[in-house]
């Protein structure tokens, strides 16, 4: 019993042998694990022990720092960041302004007064003074010229001279003389809007406009009243041609095409073609105009159906003393697509272009860090950032309104008040109701500061003032479309930036924009998190800290993490939220398996990493349930069964016929073994 006793003694609490005892070495592998860290966080190449009083303070602390903080840190696994290695390159200007006035013109007085009502420069624009005296003479004119030149107005005056100057006055009940078609409501909104006040002078000349969202019902109550100058977007018009009887083009003398490329870009191909033979229908004879910033093989396909003999206007060409007529350009770019890929385009000259590589884990973090820096601690700034997808801006906007604006009142009330009434967020999508899409664009155009995250539907023709920032956080599918967004800044002379934020396994795009003569400076990912340094709310709190003091890399990345975490705790909020971010995630790598052929070397899903994309959306781990979406041509084309009558005639002879009797009403046992076999077959070697 003695023996039993003491052998109780010696085992521990839970049963065990005694000779396990002895491999209870926790303190110095707890050694190991603290010397490790430290070398680490100091740099030190030493791996002795440490003393056991101060391996419990390091215990504590790092207790203390790791409870406060949920999530792994943002700065391991990371890719390396790759050097860009960019050839310099000239890029491609125009002369956005001449020296020539409105004077040399033969145009009416009030026409003259009505354009300054539009705009307040007294010179022409270098588009305006190439293709007013064409439309002027009644020649059909393919205008190519950078966004935000002014191209509206080069059309629109010329128009309005025309009619108002027609021996018969025009009357409302006459129809339209004037068709203009835009890709988008916002353009045509903001087209009408234009038109209006350069009509103010001649009131007879009723313009109007037709676009999706809006009650058919009073628009064609309109089109029955009457309308002259008639602005819509292709797909309500034709809704109208085929459902509105009282519509008719008996009397339209002008068909202008805006931002063609956008429109064939949004599928709209096919109504355009339904409205050009509504109109051939009824008048044959018109005056053809074709804008846009870029020229794609589909805009010369359209400008030879829809031009009769045009001028080629191109400011960029001509200032490089290659002006080429439209019938040769056409040629050029139907004969061979590498033409196209080639296309060099027209950049503002006073726009700044920047690219920024950060790995995927890091993305939403140096995006709010940016927004922080521009929009609270500069100020003065107006900013612009595109996704996508509608539901990454609706994600973006909901989380970053939360966080950097509403969300944080519990912790600093007085900053937080500041930041909300300094950062004013603005959503802009196709998803939208048609009424909270105006209200919005007429929102973003009053405000002096303000970010507006949208999709592509903002990134065509919309004229928003004072826009200081574009911030593409998805590339764009092409370099076409990478300069209509940054063409929503630096418009007619002004100043503006544009940042394009790429991971590092898309660097080879910033040399595909080179190869398009278009020239990007980088921007870095550590100088735009150091901005979080102004910031107290993402200050890590520790006992005994001292106040930070300038801008120390460590410190940077304890208040990045502490705003991802911000970010994390906001997401796994709810059951919704989470649900929310997960859908965003999937619209992403859907819209990721889009981008065209030729640049899937740069943009391919398999590059991606899930978990490190995950946590851009403020998802601690990777979703279990998601994968890409297949794209609508991935999917296999299975031939469709021939039917029995098609067989029946093919055949020849009783013989043929006779197998084909057999084969159908044979049992199909042999048929079954053989693909037993061949799946036998095939499993062997796994």
């Amino acid at each position: 019993k003695q023996s039993n006793t003491l052998k109780r003694k010696h085992q521990s609490p839970h049963g065990n042998p005694p000779l396990k005892r002895k491999r209870k070495p926790s303190i110095n592998t707890f050694k190991k694990c603290a010397t490790e860290a430290d070398i680490r966080e100091k740099g030190s190449s030493s791996q002795k022990s440490l003393p056991k009083k101060q391996l419990t303070d390091n215990r504590n602390e790092s207790q203390k720092s790791k409870s406060f903080i949920k999530t792994s840190s943002l700065f391991r696994n990371n890719p390396d960041i790759p050097e860009i290695h960019r050839k310099a390159v000239q890029q491609v200007q125009e002369n956005v302004f001449t020296t020539d006035s409105f004077s040399q013109l033969d145009l009416h007085p009030h026409l003259v007064s009505g354009r300054k009502a539009v705009c307040l420069e007294t010179c022409f624009f270098g588009v305006q003074k190439q293709t007013i005296p064409v439309l002027l003479q009644g020649k059909d004119a393919l205008v190519r010229s950078q966004t935000g030149s002014g191209k509206t107005l080069a059309y629109g005056i010329p128009l309005v001279q025309s009619l108002q100057g027609m021996e018969s006055k025009i009357q409302r009940s006459d129809g339209p003389y004037a068709l203009i078609l835009v890709p988008t409501r916002e353009l045509a909104l903001q087209s009408f809007d234009t038109m209006q006040k350069l009509l103010k002078p001649f009131a007879w000349i009723v313009p109007g406009v037709l676009m999706g969202g809006e009650k058919r019902k009073s628009e064609k109550a309109r089109l029955r009243k009457g309308i002259n100058i008639l602005i819509s977007t292709p797909g309500r018009l034709v809704d109208h041609i085929k459902s509105t009887e009282c519509i008719h083009f008996r009397r339209t003398q002008w068909l202008i095409i805006d931002e063609a490329d956008r429109i064939l870009d949004l599928g709209f191909e096919k109504d355009v073609a339904v409205i050009l033979n509504a109109l051939n229908a009824e008048r044959e004879t018109r005056q053809n105009v074709l804008l846009s910033a870029t020229l794609t093989e589909g805009v010369t396909r359209l400008a030879d159906i829809s031009l009769n003999d045009p001028v080629s206007i191109s400011i960029a060409d001509e200032i490089q003393k290659a002006l080429k007529p439209a019938s040769q350009t056409g040629r050029q770019a139907s004969s061979s697509s590498n033409c196209m890929e080639q296309e060099n385009f027209a950049v503002p000259e006073k726009l700044k272009q920047y690219v920024m590589m950060v790995p995927s884990k890091l993305r939403l973090v140096t995006l709010a860090a940016f927004i922080l820096e521009k929009c609270k601690f500069e100020k003065h700034h107006k900013m612009i950032i595109f996704f996508s997808s509608c539901e990454q801006v609706e994600f973006h906007y909901e989380l970053l309104l939360k966080v950097l604006s509403g969300g944080l009142e519990s912790e600093q009330p007085e900053r937080s008040s500041v930041s909300s009434a300094r950062l004013q967020f603005l959503r802009l999508h196709g998803n939208m109701e048609q009424e909270e899409r105006t209200e919005v664009f007429q929102e973003f155009l009053k405000y002096k500061t303000g970010i507006l995250l949208c999709t592509d539907v903002a990134a065509r023709g919309l004229d928003l003032p004072q826009v200081t920032w574009i911030v593409q956080y998805n590339a764009p599918a092409s370099p076409a479309e990478y300069i209509h967004r940054i063409g929503r800044t630096a418009r007619i002379g002004c100043h503006g930036n544009s940042l394009l934020v790429l991971a590092p396994s898309e660097a080879e795009y910033v040399s595909l924009l080179a190869s398009h003569k278009i020239n990007v400076s980088e921007i870095k990912m550590e100088k735009v998190l150091s901005s979080l340094m102004k910031d107290d709310r993402f200050k890590l709190h520790r006992p005994g800290s001292k106040k930070s003091c300038g801008t120390d890399p460590q410190e940077v990345r304890e208040r990045a993490t502490v705003l991802q975490t911000k970010f994390e705790n906001y997401v796994h909020s709810s059951e919704g939220t989470v649900r929310w971010a997960k859908k965003a995630l999937q619209s992403f790598l859907s819209a990721y398996t889009t981008y065209p052929r030729n640049l899937k070397h740069i943009f391919h899903i398999k590059s991606l990493h899930l978990g490190h994309v995950a946590k851009s959306f403020g998802l601690r781990d990777a979703p279990q349930n998601l994968t890409a979406l297949p794209t609508a041509g991935s999917k296999k084309k299975t031939k469709p069964r021939p039917k029995r009558s098609v067989l029946l005639k093919k055949t020849h002879g009783k013989h043929r016929l006779a197998e084909i009797l057999r084969s159908e009403y044979s049992s199909g046992m042999d048929t079954g073994v053989s693909k037993v076999k061949r799946k036998k077959k095939q499993r062997k070697p796994g």
